[in-house]
């Protein structure tokens, strides 16, 4: 067995450092950066995969076409099923991490309001788990997979693109990164009055742009849920009922709770949207809106009435 502990694991939650910078001047922005923080998720796999340049060339050269506009890239391991779990798993996690968090800015960070911390830090920190656990049953199969890539590629098998299994295992990772949401007062450098109170009104913008953009973001996946509801409860008594999953409803109420949690400026068509929904849903059974029309009916003016409350996304 292959030991797979990340060197970097804290079985105690990380801490995040008090913030002790310059006073500069106030930027009317929302104050969150008590309510909030950044946080970055890194994963890197072995994908398994290798451009075959002598057999992209006997491809061009056969088909008489000129040199690069073909290239033949093969599977390693062919359809290895331990190593397409973990690809697979990867991209979930991923999905997590999104679900959980808002963007925030290009370089890959997203805004986690502190509220959700301790549910996000627990569910990622088992996914990191179960990442490493299946990682390592790859691992112990490769040297394995190996001998059955020489039948599955024949000809295009070579042994010298194999890496071996020790430096196999550093090509996958599976991290988390907390840093403190810093606000447009938060200057350490030594520049002149003028310059600093430039700087902070230039990040005071971003800082409102990002937020905006971030909470853009939640109404957006709000919306996309709310209008899947209501188009799976337009149905009358007479009429051939809808399939819809038991997740119909949870959906929407995993939603509300991170609208909760992401409403730092206190905003209140928020607040009374979610408020609604959670009034609408909390109890509500799918089996229940299935069978009950009246209900069913109820339940959709209410999705109805908060999606027209929302900004216009296009929908």
């Amino acid at each position: 067995m292959y030991n797979l502990t990340d060197p970097t694991d804290d079985q105690e939650y990380p801490t995040i450092p008090a913030l002790n910078f310059t006073q500069a001047p106030k930027i009317a922005v929302p104050s969150i950066s008590g309510s909030a923080m950044l946080v970055e998720l890194s994963i890197r796999n072995w994908a398994g995969r290798k451009l075959d340049k002598s057999a992209s060339r006997k491809v061009t050269l056969d088909n008489r076409a000129s040199t690069g506009v073909a290239n033949v890239n093969k599977k390693l391991l062919g359809d290895c099923a331990e190593l397409s779990a973990v690809l697979k798993f990867a991209g979930n996690a991923r999905n997590m991490h999104y679900s959980m968090t808002m963007p925030w800015s290009d370089t890959g960070m997203r805004l986690l309001p502190t509220s959700k911390y301790f549910k996000y830090n627990e569910a990622m920190l088992a996914l990191k788990v179960e990442y490493f656990s299946l990682v390592e049953n790859f691992l112990n199969s490769y040297n394995w997979e190996i001998t059955q890539a020489q039948v599955k590629l024949g000809d295009l098998f070579n042994a010298n693109e194999y890496p071996s299994v020790s430096s196999l295992q550093s090509k996958f990772g599976l991290g988390l990164t907390y840093i403190p949401l810093a606000e447009a007062k938060d200057w350490r450098i030594d520049i002149e009055k003028e310059a600093k109170e430039e700087l902070a009104a230039h990040y005071a913008n971003y800082y409102r742009s990002q937020y905006t953009a971030a909470i853009a973001d939640v109404n957006r996946r709000l919306q996309e849920v709310l209008v899947r509801m209501s188009e799976r409860l337009d149905y009358g008594d007479k009429e051939t009922k809808k399939v819809f999953r038991d997740s119909l409803v949870t959906n929407v109420l995993e939603i509300v709770d991170l609208m909760d949690a992401c409403n730092l400026t206190g905003d209140q068509t928020m607040k009374d949207n979610a408020q609604s929904l959670r009034d609408a849903l909390t109890g509500l059974d799918a089996a229940d809106l299935r069978e009950d029309n009246r209900l069913r009916l109820s339940t959709k003016k209410t999705i109805d009435a908060v999606i027209a409350s929302l900004p216009s996304l296009g929908f």
